[in-house]
C-alpha cells in the first residue's frame, strides 16, 4: 500500500453544501417533520429553566403556593413534551438517514459499474468497495440528527441569547465577544480537519483493498507461507490509519477544550459581574440565576456544534470522494452520441491497429486482418505476445491509439457499447462464477431462461452429467468464485453460460485449458456446434484444438508474424510449425509417462 499522493486537493465547499441541500430536499418530508419536532423539543426545554426566575423572585418572597403549583405543572408538561418529541425526532431522522445512505450506495454502485473497464484495471476492488459502502455513511450526519441538532443548537442559542439580552444586555455583550472567538476557532479547525478526514477515507480504502486481496488469495498466501508478510503489510496500513485518526482526535479534542475554556471564562465573568449587580441592587437574584442557566443554554449547544461540525466535515469529505467518482464519464454517457446496434452479423476487421497501455510501450503493432462472419480465427503465440489484448479490443474494453476496428463495416468506437456487447459471448481463461446456484450462474446471460434451456446448454457444454451428480443438482451452491467446483467444472459452467447467450461473436480465451483430455474431447464437439454461424475468436493453449479454424494468426511481440490455415502454416515451416512440433513432443512425453498427464490435469 503506497501512501496517498501528496498535494493540495481543492475542496468545493459551495458545491458540497449544494449537494447537502439536494439530499435534504429529496428527504424533505422527514427533514421538515424532524425540524418541527426539534423546535417543539427545544421550546419545551426553555420552560423549566425560565421558571426559576419566577420561583426565586415571586414564589419564595410572597410564599405563593398556588403560583408554585402552576409553575411545577407547566414544567412537568414541558418535560413530557420534550421527552416525546425527542424520541420521535430520533426515530424519524434516523430512518430517513439510513434510507438516504441506502439510496446513495445504490446510485454510486450503479454509476461505478458503468465506468469504462480501464478504470477497474487501475483501481483495487477493495478500494471500490470502500467507496460504495463507506463514503456514503457520512451523510447520516446531514440527513440525520447531526444537521438537525446543529440547526436546533443554533436556534436555541439565538433564543437563549434574546432572553439574556432582556435580563442584562451588558453582560450578554461580553458573552457574545467570547463566543465569537470560539466560533472563529471552530471555523479554522473544521477547515483543517476536512482534508484529514478525506485522507482517512483514502487510507481506509487502501487497507480494505489489501485485506480483500489477501483473503481472496488465501491459498496462495498459505502455500508460500506468507502469513507474516501479509500481516506486516496490513499492519503498516493499519498504523497509517491510526496516525490519521490520532490527528483527528487531537483536532477535535482541541476544539472541545477551547469550548470548555470559553464556557468557564463566561461563567466566571457572569458570576463576578452578575453577583456585583445583585449586591448593588441593579439585578435580582432570580434574574442572575436564570441568566446563568441560560448562559449554559447558549454555550452548551455551541460546544456541541464542535462535535456535530466535525461529523459534518467528515460527511463533506465523503461527498468529495463520491463527487469525484460521479464526475467520471460512464460508458452510457460516452454512448449517448453513438450509433445504435440493432443487429450484428459478425464481420470483424482490424485495420492497422496499434495499442499500448502505457505510452511508449506498444502491446500491438500494426495488426491487420479480416474475420468474416461465421468464421473461426485462432490466436497463437508465446505469453505476452498480445493475444489477450487483441481479444479485449474486440470486446471494446479499450480503444486503439492507431487504426480502426470494424464490426460489419462500422468502427467499434462509433457503436453503442452496451448494445454491441449484447451480441458477444465470452469464456475467459479465468472463469468467474458468482456465489449462487449452478442454475443462476448459467442463466446469468439470460435471466429469464427456462429450466429446459439451461439443461440443454449444460448438455452441450458437457456439464449436465456432473451437475446431476450433486445432491441439489442445478440448485447446488457453487461458493464464492465457484470455489466448490473443480477447475474443469467451472470451465464447463462458463461455457454453458456463453452458449445460452446465443452470441454472434464468440470469444474463447483458453476455453478448454482447465479440462482433462477426456472432458476436452467431449466438449470440443459441443464447441464446434456452437461456433457454427458465429464469428469466433479462439486463444488456445493446445494447438490440436484449433486445427479446424478458418485462419490462424501467429503473434509475436504484438505483431502478426504468420497467418493461414493449420495445414498452410505447417507447410510454411515457420514459427507455428515450431510451436506445434514442440507441443506434439510434449504430448508424446506425457503419453509415455501417464503419471505426468495425471499431475497436469488433476
Amino acid at each position: 500500500m503506497n501512501p496517498p499522493a501528496k498535494g493540495k486537493p481543492k475542496y468545493d465547499t459551495k458545491r458540497a453544501w449544494g449537494e447537502a441541500r439536494a439530499l435534504m430536499w429529496t428527504h424533505r418530508k422527514s427533514v421538515t417533520i424532524g425540524l418541527g419536532l426539534m423546535l417543539i423539543s427545544r421550546a419545551s426545554g426553555f420552560v423549566l429553566p425560565y421558571s426559576v426566575k419566577y420561583v426565586l423572585d415571586d414564589v419564595v418572597p410572597n410564599r405563593d403556593v398556588r403560583l408554585l403549583g402552576l409553575i411545577a405543572l407547566a414544567g412537568f408538561v414541558a418535560t413530557v413534551v420534550q421527552s416525546i418529541t425527542g424520541y420521535a425526532l430520533s426515530q424519524v431522522v434516523s430512518v430517513a438517514a439510513q434510507q438516504a445512505i441506502a439510496r446513495l450506495r445504490e446510485e454510486v454502485q450503479g454509476h461505478l459499474i458503468r465506468l469504462p473497464v480501464r478504470y477497474f484495471d487501475s483501481t483495487k476492488s477493495g478500494v471500490l468497495v470502500s467507496r460504495v459502502m463507506n463514503d456514503p455513511e457520512g451523510i447520516r450526519n446531514l440527513i440525520g440528527t447531526g444537521l438537525i441538532q446543529l440547526t436546533g443548537g443554533i436556534l436555541s442559542a439565538l433564543a437563549a441569547l434574546g432572553v439574556l439580552i432582556s435580563l442584562n444586555w451588558k453582560l450578554t455583550l461580553a458573552t457574545v465577544v467570547f463566543l465569537a472567538v470560539f466560533g472563529a476557532g471552530m471555523s479554522i479547525a473544521f477547515k483543517r480537519l476536512r482534508p484529514i478526514f478525506r485522507e482517512r477515507s483514502v487510507i481506509n480504502a487502501e487497507v480494505t483493498g489489501r485485506l480483500t486481496e489477501t483473503l481472496g488469495g488465501i491459498r496462495l498466501v498459505k502455500v508460500y507461507t506468507a502469513e507474516e508478510r501479509e500481516k506486516a503489510v496490513f499492519g503498516k496500513g493499519v498504523q497509517r490509519l491510526f496516525e490519521n485518526i490520532a490527528k483527528t482526535i487531537t483536532g477535535t479534542s482541541l476544539t472541545g477544550t477551547l469550548g470548555f475554556a470559553v464556557v468557564g471564562v463566561i461563567g466566571v465573568i457572569t458570576m463576578y459581574v452578575g453577583g456585583s449587580d445583585v449586591i448593588a441592587g441593579t439585578m435580582s437574584l432570580g434574574s442572575l440565576v436564570t441568566f446563568m442557566i441560560f448562559i449554559a443554554m447558549v454555550t452548551a449547544p455551541l460546544v456541541q456544534v464542535a462535535s456535530i461540525g466535525t461529523q459534518i466535515t467528515e460527511a463533506f469529505a465523503g461527498l468529495d470522494r463520491i463527487r469525484e467518482l460521479r464526475d467520471m464519464a460512464t460508458e452510457d454517457q460516452e454512448d449517448a452520441s453513438k450509433q445504435a446496434v440493432p443487429t450484428v452479423v459478425g464481420h470483424v476487421e482490424f485495420d492497422d491497429v496499434s495499442f499500448e497501455y502505457e505510452p511508449g510501450v506498444p502491446v500491438l503493432r500494426h495488426v491487420t486482418f479480416d474475420a468474416p462472419a461465421g468464421t473461426t480465427t485462432a490466436l497463437v503465440g508465446s505469453s505476452g505476445s498480445g493475444k489477450s489484448t487483441l481479444i479485449s479490443l474486440v470486446m471494446a474494453f479499450a480503444q486503439p491509439q492507431q487504426g480502426r476496428i470494424k464490426v460489419d463495416g462500422t468502427p467499434v468506437s462509433d457503436l453503442k457499447l452496451r448494445e454491441y456487447r449484447h451480441h458477444l459471448g465470452v469464456v475467459m481463461q479465468d472463469n468467474f462464477l458468482f456465489d449462487g446456484t449452478v442454475k443462476e450462474n448459467i442463466a446469468f446471460t439470460k435471466p429469464g431462461a427456462s429450466d429446459d434451456e439451461i439443461m440443454q446448454v449444460a448438455k452441450i457444454a458437457n456439464a449436465h452429467d456432473f451437475i446431476m451428480g450433486f445432491p441439489q443438482q442445478y440448485d447446488t451452491i457453487v461458493g464464492e468464485r465457484g470455489v466448490k467446483l473443480s477447475g474443469g467444472q467451472r470451465q464447463r459452467v462458463a461455457i454453458a453460460r456463453a452458449i445460452l447467450a446465443d452470441p454472434r461473436v464468440l470469444i474463447l480465451d483458453e476455453a478448454t485449458s482447465s479440462l482433462d483430455s477426456e472432458s476436452e474431447h467431449l466438449i470440443q464437439e459441443g464447441l464446434r456446434r456452437l461456433r457454427a454461424g458465429r464469428t469466433t475468436f479462439v486463444i488456445a493453449h493446445r494447438l490440436s484444438t484449433i486445427t479446424s479454424s478458418d485462419q490462424i494468426l501467429v503473434l509475436e511481440k504484438g505483431e502478426i508474424v504468420e497467418r493461414g490455415t493449420h495445414q498452410q502454416l505447417l507447410a510454411l515451416g515457420g514459427r507455428y510449425r515450431d510451436l506445434y512440433n514442440r507441443q506434439y513432443q510434449m504430448e508424446q512425453d506425457q503419453f509415455i509417462n501417464p503419471g505426468e498427464e495425471i499431475a497436469a490435469t488433476g
